[in-house]
């Protein structure tokens, strides 16, 4: 099967949208194959403020209207617990309250942007969304990341070498309650490595510290900002550490 396949099987569908590299091409897809599809950007604490502010533009250039669902993270407990599988309750949670929204909007079939190369062995998500009957036409279709940049860029879409970004959630130890100060400290954090010039890193919550992991050959810019990103990092936190292990 091919998308042009799936979008003439399922030709009403809601679209989990996060902005990212596949949902955004599965928007782009479905909309060129002709599909009555309505995109959904679920919006919490979890997710910084360009993931929205990318989903929004990209749904602007593709002509199509998002509907925004916002969630206060704190009202998942189950999820703030932070347990080894906060992911399976997290999309659960969510995809649920997402789904419930679009049926009484009209749509009874749910898809999200997991492509062939995403691992559903190793990801509790992906069993949440199994069991909500959410599907997966990238999955499907076998088309893995490298093709969904590939034929993203041959689209003209913004997002084909956006890099991966996992949720701020993944930035905590297991066990450590997440908060929304928590989430947002990490957030600014982040925005302010952006803002610095750094790509493709991570800051991380250890012991009430910040704990930044870069790529290698951004060790140097680190050494060389140390004291411009300690005086950005004093609002949200007292000490910060450099991860040695390359992200």
């Amino acid at each position: 099967m091919n998308l042009e396949e799936f979008f003439n099987r399922y030709p009403k569908i809601a679209l989990g949208f996060s902005g990212g590299v596949d949902s955004s091409f599965l928007l782009y897809a479905a909309l060129k194959y002709g599909a009555n599809v309505k995109p959904y950007f679920i919006k919490t604490a979890f997710q910084p403020e360009f993931e929205y502010e990318d989903a929004m533009r990209m749904a602007s250039e593709l002509g199509a209207e998002v509907t925004v669902l916002r969630y206060d993270v704190e009202d998942f407990p189950e999820v703030c617990a932070n347990p080894k599988d906060r992911c399976y309750h997290c999309k659960n949670a969510l995809f649920k309250s997402l789904k419930k929204q679009a049926i009484l909007d009209g749509y009874t079939t749910l898809i999200d942007g997991t492509n062939a190369s995403d691992d559903g062995d190793d990801r509790p998500g992906m069993k949440a969304l199994g069991e909500l009957d959410v599907l997966s036409p990238l999955r499907l279709c076998g088309i893995t990341k490298a093709e969904v940049r590939r034929l993203s860029k041959e689209a003209g879409l913004f997002t084909w070498d956006k890099p991966a970004y996992a949720c701020l959630a993944t930035r905590m130890p297991t066990g450590v309650k997440i908060t929304k100060d928590l989430l947002m400290r990490i957030e600014m954090c982040e925005a302010e490595l952006f803002d610095l010039g750094f790509t493709d890193f991570r800051v991380r919550y250890f012991h009430d510290a910040a704990r930044i992991q870069l790529p290698n050959d951004q060790f140097p810019l680190a050494l060389k900002q140390k004291d411009e990103i300690l005086r950005r990092f004093a609002s949200y936190f007292e000490n910060v550490f450099l991860d040695l292990k390359e992200r």
